[in-house]
């Protein structure tokens, strides 16, 4: 009868390390599958539109990708379905990276040059030389008043992205 008892007791202790070790594993996991925080605080950034001059090209960090806000002059022409109009004035919103090779293109004052391979674009970021196969991307965004919000899908992204 005692030797019954032993095994009995050695199962139990077996199992309860066991099940410990389970526990253990399934929150190490858990663990590596929510993101950084340094990930959940970039997923929205902010910038106060009123301030932007014409004409000249703001860049913004967004997720670790540089998104380019311009604000439209009098003189410049906004494109139906790649602007957004914020107040008084219409805005360019793209993310900065050339959809050939990801490298990031120039602005000159009327169209962005990509240096590597000489594409393209015009202000509103559509491709019009060279190799880049489509215009730039557009971020989630969402406007709240004057203040652009990106990463968060609004009623004009949407509108934007279903013209597209």
């Amino acid at each position: 009868m005692t030797n019954e008892s032993r095994r009995g007791f050695i199962g139990k202790a077996f199992g309860a390390v066991a099940g410990v070790g389970a526990v253990a594993s399934l929150v190490a996991m858990k663990k590596t599958w929510d993101p950084l925080p340094s990930v959940m605080s970039a997923g929205f950034t902010t910038v106060d539109v009123s301030s932007l001059a014409e004409n000249k090209l703001e860049i913004v960090v967004w997720r670790g990708k540089p998104i380019f806000l311009l604000k439209y002059s009098a003189a410049m022409k906004p494109t139906d379905g790649r602007n957004i109009k914020i107040g008084d004035h219409y805005f360019s919103v793209m993310i900065g990276l050339c959809t050939h090779l990801g490298c990031i293109p120039a602005y000159n004052g009327e169209i962005f040059k990509c240096a590597c391979h000489g594409g393209e674009f015009t202000s509103d970021g559509v491709n019009t030389f060279g190799p880049p196969p489509r215009p730039l991307d557009i971020p989630p965004f969402k406007i709240d008043g004057t203040t652009l919000v990106l990463g968060e899908e609004g009623e004009e992204y949407k509108k934007m992205t279903a013209k597209a």
